[in-house]
């Protein structure tokens, strides 16, 4: 019974004494490894602030610049992990972090496909820019100003002064119209007239309104064209330019110009 004591105490023995052998040799690695991680934290760091501040350049969205700053962060922090247990002989630790993190992306990916989708969609949407906050975009059947841009989804308020907020992945797989961007509409109303011998007298009345409206562009095109015959009618097509400065300049001289050429083609006894 002692002996087999005495051989076990041996065994223990042997065994503290091979790894106390093993940490004394791993001492200069352990503070290399120290050292190593140590100064990638600190570069890390820097690379943060520097990529921040080169984002913010790019970017105005603060979420966009801050997930860029981040990216590289652990990015540096990882590599400076990966190179310490290297130099502490831990092949094995590095081996199954990749495969874990490599199986954990996997995973993550294909249980958050929509969300991944709207949040690629919102970066593109930052960097490319299509639209800006205050522009007004027509886009999933929806027409509003856009009040925010995030990662995930795009929030407009309409002409009725409802919030509707939209993924970002509908926004960039449709087409979108940015009314903002486009300086000049053109308007395009068609009217009918009875046939008669004064389409003349009829024309000259609606050029004339048109040319006396304020938002009309002077130096576009403005025609009326009589674009065919429908029983005892004429159809009219009457088209102008009108500045999109204003929000509501295209509804507003659509208005006005359909009230003006009814109202004066009745007067004139040619409507």
């Amino acid at each position: 019974m002692n002996e087999q004591f005495t051989s076990y105490s041996q065994l223990i023995f042997d065994k503290l004494h091979n790894w106390f052998i093993t940490a004394v040799k791993m001492t200069p690695n352990f503070v290399l490894a120290v050292i190593i991680f140590t100064l990638f934290l600190l570069l890390a760091r820097f690379t943060r602030k520097i990529t921040y501040r080169f984002a913010q350049q790019l970017s105005e969205t603060p979420a966009i610049s801050n997930l860029v700053a981040s990216l590289f962060y652990i990015l540096f922090l990882l590599l400076g992990l990966f190179i310490s247990l290297n130099i502490l002989r831990l092949d094995k630790a590095v081996t199954s972090l990749l495969a874990g993190a490599g199986i954990i992306g996997l995973a993550l990916g294909f249980a958050f496909q929509d969300l991944t989708a709207n949040f690629i969609s919102g970066i593109f949407i930052t960097f490319k820019k299509p639209f800006e906050v205050g522009h007004i975009i027509e886009t999933n059947g929806f027409t509003g100003r856009v009040d925010a841009i995030q990662l995930r989804s795009t929030t407009m308020i309409t002409a009725d002064g409802l919030h509707v907020i939209i993924p970002n992945k509908e926004i960039f797989q449709k087409p979108i119209i940015n009314h903002s961007l486009t300086p000049l509409r053109r308007i395009a109303l068609t009217f009918s007239i009875p046939l008669s011998d004064k389409l003349k007298d009829a024309e000259k009345i609606m050029t004339d309104i048109v040319t006396q409206m304020k938002d009309v562009v002077p130096d576009k095109p403005k025609t009326v064209w009589y674009s065919g015959i429908d029983g005892g009618a004429v159809k009219v097509i009457l088209s102008c330019w009108v500045s999109n400065e204003s929000d509501d300049a295209y509804e507003r001289t659509t208005h006005e110009l359909i009230t003006m050429v009814t109202t004066s083609l009745k007067a004139a006894g040619l409507m």
